[in-house]
């Protein structure tokens, strides 16, 4: 029977597979994920791409647009933190797990499901309650009608809440066995959008899309899981002996998690305060920007963390040297991406968005923007892997330090830049976010590397 690095390998061609068979088994590994689950991130990306251009024929730059990325990212922000904290601490935990004591797995995962959806109905109650009321204060600085929408819209969609996380943590486990069909399902959301808004329209239409979209993500990622005996009913009596180490890097990770997706908020508060448009501009450069950062550090995120993650639970080393070594690889793949978009962003935007409620006085405005926001590329690519290679190695205390670091990268270039430039400001601040976490990362673990080769690591 063939093994899944195996099947991967034989989806590429003759001449890269020849390539591969050069390479250290680590690089070979990670060289693998990353084309296979690249190219899952494309046609996810793909999908997103089609959603993106029905939303602006349908909507364009408006208060209902801005009303809806105000909400959803509100929302996505519990998600991202817990949804990223499981992640980074449960696909080295259950690469440990299945190296020293495989049958204990069965339990912590029953578990890990009953534990994941008490905190996401918790959630979903609560943002029920409570995001109507908090989007339509002026402090807020949504306008009026924009805040009307949004208090409509958040009072359904605070049920995105459990079903994504649960999304979550089934592709934290699908990820962890390093298979990839979780990357090519997170399609799903985006094409329910892209039906809905092309039949509907309205408000409806986003409400009634995104919920539908995290729903068929959900069954679809639990099918494979329960075909393959690894999804089992969830249990609410927490008895797991794993629950202690899973904790201990949890807490870490969480303050970590929070501290960095501070970051995206920000930019939601700085850009509602910048007038009637300003953050439907910013998410549909932000959107095309999600695409190209998508197909490099989703893949490097899924790709590298299931095989550094074994690495160290074998006990092997070299992992500082091969982040180090992907990190300028990727740097400069992230530069030539970021230069090609650069000189072709008004044919991009026209592209994808002109069309419709679309004008191509808003194609100048979002290009405008993404020839900033694409500054972030090579930084972003380069210090996701040095990341992900400090987290196979258990090292939370440090990436939540890093985190802390980020924020308050963050929050002092936007206080300059962003009265000097505006949006454009904004999306400086985050490049510079970027390149100052990749310079901490690389720190870290070239100190690590120094300390084990004297005998004192």
């Amino acid at each position: 029977m063939t093994t899944p690095e195996q099947r991967t390998q034989n989806l590429l061609p003759q001449r890269l597979r020849a390539r591969l068979g050069g390479l250290g088994s680590d690089n070979k590994q990670l060289a693998q994920g990353l084309l296979l689950v690249g190219f899952f991130v494309l046609v996810g990306k793909l999908a997103g791409a089609a959603k993106e251009m029905a939303v602006a024929w349908r909507y364009g730059v408006s208060d209902t647009v801005d009303a809806y990325l105000f909400v959803f990212n509100l929302i996505q922000w519990p998600i991202g933190i817990i949804a990223g904290v499981i992640g980074a601490v449960l696909v080295p935990l259950a690469a440990r797990i299945r190296q020293e004591s495989p049958q204990d797995t069965p339990r912590f995962r029953s578990e890990l499901l009953g534990g994941t959806l008490l905190v996401g109905m918790a959630l979903g109650v609560g943002a029920w309650l409570f995001l109507p009321w908090f989007v339509e204060q002026s402090w807020v600085g949504l306008d009026k009608a924009a805040a009307a929408r949004a208090s409509h819209m958040a009072a359904w969609l605070a049920w995105v809440l459990p079903l994504a996380l649960i999304a979550r943590l089934l592709a934290a486990w699908t990820m962890a066995a390093n298979r990839h069909l979780n990357t090519l399902l997170e399609g799903a959301p985006a094409l329910a959008i892209l039906v809905t808004v092309i039949m509907m329209g309205g408000t409806a239409a986003l409400i009634w899309g995104t919920l539908a979209g995290f729903l068929v993500q959900v069954v679809l990622l639990f099918m494979p899981l329960a075909f393959r005996g690894e999804a089992e009913a969830p249990v609410f009596v927490f008895r797991s002996r794993h629950w202690r180490p899973f904790f201990a890097g949890f807490g870490l990770m969480l303050v970590g998690q929070a501290l960095m997706s501070l970051v995206e908020i920000i930019d939601q508060f700085f850009a509602a305060r910048l007038g009637t448009g300003a953050l439907s501009t910013l998410g549909y450069s932000t959107r095309i920007l999600s695409l190209i950062l998508g197909l490099g550090t989703i893949a490097i995120g899924r790709a590298a963390l299931p095989v550094l993650s074994r690495t160290h639970a074998e006990g092997r080393a070299g992992i500082e040297r091969t982040a180090i070594q992907w990190a300028i690889m990727l740097f400069g793949v992230g530069l030539g991406i970021a230069i090609v978009t650069f000189w072709f962003s008004p044919y991009i935007v026209e592209l994808l968005y002109e069309r419709g409620q679309f004008s191509s006085s808003d194609t100048l405005r979002v290009s405008g923007l993404l020839i900033f926001a694409v500054a972030q590329v090579p930084f972003y690519f380069a210090s996701m892997i040095l990341v992900y290679a400090l987290l196979s190695q258990g090292r939370y205390r440090t990436v939540a330090a890093i985190a802390a670091a980020n924020l308050a990268v963050k929050l002092v270039l936007a206080s300059v830049l962003v009265p000097a430039m505006g949006l454009q400001g904004l999306l400086l601040a985050t490049a510079g976010v970027y390149l100052a976490s990749g310079l901490l990362a690389a720190r870290a673990l070239l100190m690590k590397g120094e300390r084990v080769r004297d005998g004192t690591g």
